[in-house]
């Protein structure tokens, strides 16, 4: 055993109540959407319960759930959102993103990004996220280009990020280089300007 990890035994599996309070725990430890907590609660149930009978189990776990408001994808993709943005700071394109990799429906996603980012002004977001992350001017174009890979990653448009970087007074030179690394990263999307 390197390391002083000790292997874990396969878990039993669990019948409609055993599943009920795994969910409820797991719902203790971390908020999730139902789509995630399915995933969850598929991996544990009973081995002669699967197919059909699995997912029936797992249907009633989750209306149980609902009926106490343990579960609600609604306030689950307002939370998450509002912790992003507040926290992270993070742009409207990372939150839409993260919610689809949580399983919610893109009607909700869009509903909770357009009432959450609607008065939020992008250009400022971008600098709080800079700040937050201690990241100051650029000294060269490896900077220049690490610089702008960050702020796609956490949500910005391309128009918003070459806004900050004229801002800085970067050469052109550096800001053309620019533009084939935004075509690699958006595809064949135009920047704003």
């Amino acid at each position: 055993m390197p390391f002083g990890r000790k292997l874990s035994k396969p878990r039993p599996p669990l019948n409609a109540a055993g599943l009920f309070d795994y969910a409820v725990k797991a719902l203790g430890r971390r908020m999730r959407s139902e789509a995630d907590l399915r995933r969850l609660m598929k991996a544990r149930v009973e081995a002669g319960e699967s197919g059909d009978a699995g997912d029936s189990i797992i249907a009633a776990v989750l209306v149980r759930l609902k009926e106490y408001g343990y579960l609600n994808d609604q306030s689950f993709a307002e939370t998450y959102a509002r912790l992003r943005q507040e926290n992270e700071k993070f742009g409207v394109r990372r939150v839409r993103q993260d919610l689809q990799q949580k399983g919610l429906a893109p009607a909700l996603i869009t509903e909770t990004l357009e009432a959450r980012y609607a008065s939020i002004n992008e250009e400022t977001l971008a600098r709080q996220h800079l700040e937050r992350k201690r990241i100051r001017k650029p000294e060269n174009e490896k900077e220049t280009a690490r610089i702008m890979r960050r702020l796609v990653a956490a949500g910005f448009s391309t128009g918003v990020i070459y806004k900050i970087l004229r801002q800085w007074h970067i050469p052109d030179e550096a800001l053309a280089a620019l533009e084939d690394l935004s075509l690699e990263t958006h595809g064949d999307e135009p920047h704003e300007e």
